[in-house]
């Protein structure tokens, strides 16, 4: 027999032997290991000292009225929800204030997500100036004008205003 403790699938059997649940033959095999093992002897006998401890433990008698004093326990306490809201219960609120509190919210953040206009800038008397190189100019006219042509053979109709 492979030892209980050191063997998971088999954990629970020192468990079942110590509440009686073994059959003979699982239980004779588990006493001859109990023989050689000081663990799982160590840890049987435990278990044995709580069953035997909760075997001779008595529960107290129940009272007659148990059942009605439960009852009322449970009907006095407060909920979390009645605490918070208790002392908003004694104030008289209009019956259409909270609609239009929160109607006021959204309007206010309607108000507040609202972007300003982009500011614009001043027009300037100055015009940019950019230079640029002539190798640059050439290179972007040939463009232009391979563009013009592939326009042309894409649209045969003779559209040259397109470019």
């Amino acid at each position: 027999m492979k030892c209980p403790i050191e063997t998971p699938e088999q954990s629970d059997i020192l468990l079942d032997y110590a509440a009686g649940k073994l059959d003979a033959h699982a239980s004779t095999q588990l006493e001859e290991h109990l023989k050689v093992c000081a663990a799982c002897h160590a840890f049987a006998g435990g278990q044995n000292a709580v069953w035997n401890a909760m075997d001779a433990w008595e529960a107290p008698p129940v009272s007659l009225d148990f059942d009605r004093r439960l009852y009322a326990r449970i009907d006095s306490q407060v909920t979390l929800w009645d605490r918070i809201l208790g002392s908003f219960r004694q104030i008289a609120i209009p019956r259409g204030l909270p609609i239009a509190a929160a109607a006021g919210i959204v309007v206010f953040a309607g108000i507040l997500l609202q972007r300003p206009p982009e500011p614009s800038l001043p027009a300037s008397s100055q015009s940019a100036q950019v230079e640029v190189a002539p190798d640059q100019a050439d290179h972007t006219l040939q463009e232009m004008e391979l563009m013009r042509e592939f326009n042309k053979l894409v649209h045969p109709e003779g559209n040259d205003s397109t470019l």
